[in-house]
């Protein structure tokens, strides 16, 4: 079986499109290599800032020949059927074959195709993966029709065994295939002649190019921590940077300088971010003193002077961006000290939140205000939680951020306490945005969480407020990550309280007329609470499927009263959840639903409520005297266990409703010949029924 190589050697792709374009490839040639007969072992791919590689292991010789029939009309169909067959199959009707069917003669085609040699069939394949690329961005260059990122100069195709090695024949536009590529494009610029993918990636290294991603990141990692543990540094970790500069290189260098003294007294933030986002930089910090003293660049070649001139370079270019970084932060320092936070977020009042629900300066007044009413039950001071509310946004005026929007709420915190403000004020204006994302922490601090939650409730219920609610999978504003972050911030810290009650609250701080109307598409408070609590639950069903809890156990929770209390409503489904998929939950739920259906049914036949009455006096057997005794009994321990909202206790309780349940159906008929014994049985079933009431809707769980 051959092994097949494909290289597709161009002007450099974006380090972003990199890892992406390797799977894209490999997933259109494999795909289509199998889709036309040709089965493989395995398959690899590779990408490097001018090259696109993919290795396909074990490749079958050729595909095997497929006999296919296929049922056309019947003998005596129309005319216009038959041609219509005909041209799905591509043959004659003399071609076709008439037999024998339950309902008369019927046409069949035999559609035999030959087996194909496998460059016939890579030729296509490989053509047509490279004009129907999915780049995000792609270019026509030339007088050609075909697009890619960059400018393609060469394929590479070959296969090979035990036999040789052969060039695939494949022509896209002006490119005709070959079996030689070039090494580093300043260290080893002469083409090379390869046979397969060994040799390729034996001769690519010694033409100074690493292929694998992977090895890349490595070497660089490590090169890097070797050279700042020699002068008792650390790198800051930084995935994101470490894989897109292994994007960037084909042969990294790794080079360690040290960032001048009169830059060192700026936040360790905005130092690494300058570095990063304008340079490319890791960070090196003293861990002695938690400073960032120095850099690591990674160049694409080798020097003679082990990279003296390439760091003097950066050098300069980097003193050049930190005096700009040190401007701006001398510049907010001396607005800071001299006209306050609020003084530095004055011209939020000129800055446009939306159209409908006005400036930037109006939020920070219904933040205030909102902040200022969750705060007694986060346990922070309302006036702190409204100074901090007054301030959070202040940073966004500042120069700082204006340069680097991705440090709002960080600078904020630096020039609050620069400020003076203190007692939580200056972390809550960092912590305020958070969490951003599923995996970012939480704020615990009284302060920061209740300027978190008011933050972003005020922007939910704006949002609804003006029916901007996210549509499939559209959603501009963020609306679905700042619920999720209400619901992380509301369990996070176990606060109790109800999130309709804030919604309706904070509706009017927006000034806007919701009132209720013919017009469907108007909104009364109550609309606006109820649609933005729904979904609420929605967001709560996909953060609690992470931890296998089921939607229709949370369903069954959300019919509950005070389900708007999101502690509350957790702590039951976690409960429920536990109980449920425990051997006497799974019982007692299939228990209660047979004891639901026939109560439902008879008080549907019958016309009344089954709801009063059930006597243990008329109780024939021993069975239900068993079950009127541990009915009694559940019900004297469930009440206050709820009360008290201990949902273990209450399911516990529950769970030792199954055994006398289950002895119940199976030796006792409901529906039996005495009025009188039957309606005292249908009244027993609704004591089941009214017993699991207090803990759940289980008529929602399937199952």
């Amino acid at each position: 079986m051959p092994d097949m190589l494909l290289e597709l050697f161009s002007e450099e792709i974006p380090a972003r499109m990199q890892a992406r374009a390797a799977a894209d490839l490999k997933k259109l040639v494999t795909d289509g290599l199998v889709e036309a007969g040709l089965t493989y072992a395995s398959a690899g791919a590779f990408s490097t800032p001018r090259r696109l590689v993919l290795s396909i292991e074990g490749l079958l010789a050729e595909s095997k020949p497929v006999r296919e029939e296929r049922k056309g009309p019947k003998a005596d169909a129309p005319e216009a059927a038959l041609q219509g067959f005909l041209r799905s199959t591509g043959l004659t009707r003399d071609q076709l074959e008439l037999r024998d069917d339950k309902k008369g003669q019927v046409f069949f085609a035999v559609l035999e195709k030959p087996g194909r040699a496998a460059p016939e069939i890579i030729a296509e394949v490989v053509e047509s993966a490279i004009r129907n690329f999915p780049w995000p961005k792609s270019m026509r260059w030339g007088a050609g029709s075909l697009r890619w990122v960059r400018p393609l100069h060469s394929i590479l195709c070959v296969l090979s065994d035990e036999g040789g090695n052969e060039v695939v024949p494949i022509t896209v536009d002006h490119l005709t295939s070959g079996n030689t590529t070039m090494g580093h494009r300043f260290m080893a610029p002469a083409r090379l002649t390869v046979t397969g993918f060994e040799d390729y990636t034996a001769k690519l290294r010694r033409a100074f190019v690493m292929l694998d991603a992977a090895e890349r990141e490595a070497a660089i990692w490590n090169d890097a921590q070797n050279q700042a543990f020699a002068q008792g540094l650390e790198i800051v970790p930084d995935a994101g940077l470490l894989a897109e500069v292994a994007g960037l290189v084909e042969w990294p260098v790794v080079l360690m300088g040290k960032i001048g003294e009169a830059f060192l007294g700026l936040p360790a933030e905005v130092l690494q971010t300058s570095m990063r986002e304008h340079q490319k930089f890791f960070s090196v910090r003293n861990p002695k003193t938690g400073r960032i003293e120095g850099f690591v660049t990674v160049a694409n070649r080798e020097t003679t002077d082990h990279g003296a001139t390439i760091l003097a370079g950066n050098n300069k270019v980097l003193s050049a961006r930190l005096s700009d970084a040190k401007f701006f932060w001398e510049n907010d320092l001396r607005t800071v000290k001299t006209e306050g936070l609020e003084g530095m977020g004055k011209g939020l009042a000129s800055v446009t939140f939306h159209n409908k629900l006005g400036s930037q300066a109006d939020r920070v007044t219904r933040i205030e205000a909102l902040a200022r009413e969750i705060a007694p039950m986060v346990g922070a001071k309302p006036d702190l939680a409204a100074e901090a509310a007054r301030i959070c946004k202040a940073d966004l005026q500042s120069a700082m951020v204006g340069e680097f929007p991705e440090l709002q709420g960080l600078m904020g915190r630096y020039y609050a306490a620069a400020a003076g403000h203190n007692d939580g004020v200056p972390e809550a204006c960092e912590m305020h945005y958070k969490p951003l994302g599923p995996t970012d922490d939480v704020p615990s601090a009284p302060v920061s969480v209740a300027v978190a939650l008011a933050d972003k409730l005020d922007t939910l219920t704006g949002f609804w407020a003006i029916d901007e609610k996210p549509t499939g999978s559209k959603d501009p504003y963020a609306l679905r990550r700042a619920a999720l972050g209400v619901i992380r911030l509301v369990l996070g810290n176990g606060v109790r309280t109800s999130i309709s009650h804030l919604v309706h609250s904070s509706i009017p701080n927006f000034g806007l007329e919701i009132a209720a109307s013919d017009d469907e598409d108007d909104y009364t408070n109550l609309d606006i609470g109820l649609n933005l609590l729904a979904f609420f639950h929605d967001r709560l069903k996909v953060f609690l499927k992470d931890e296998g809890i089921r939607h229709d156990i949370i369903d069954a929770c959300i019919a509950m009263p005070g389900n708007d209390d999101l502690t509350l409503l957790v702590n039951r489904a976690r409960a429920l959840n536990a109980f449920i998929t425990s051997e006497d939950g799974t019982n007692l739920l299939q228990g209660f639903k047979r004891a639901n259906n026939i109560l439902t049914q008879a008080e549907t036949k019958d016309g009344v409520e089954y709801s009063y009455g059930a006597d243990i006096k008329f109780a024939e057997t021993d069975a239900e005297r068993a079950l009127f005794a541990a009915l009694d009994t559940a019900e004297s321990t469930i009440k206050p266990a709820m009360e008290a909202e201990g949902f273990a206790t209450a399911m516990a309780e529950l769970a030792k409703l199954r055994a006398p349940i289950d002895a119940f159906f199976d030796t006792v008929q409901v529906n039996a010949d005495s009025e009188v014994i039957r309606r005292n049985r249908l009244n027993l079933l609704h004591r089941i029924r009214a017993a699991c009431a207090p803990v759940a809707d289980l008529t929602k769980i399937e199952g």
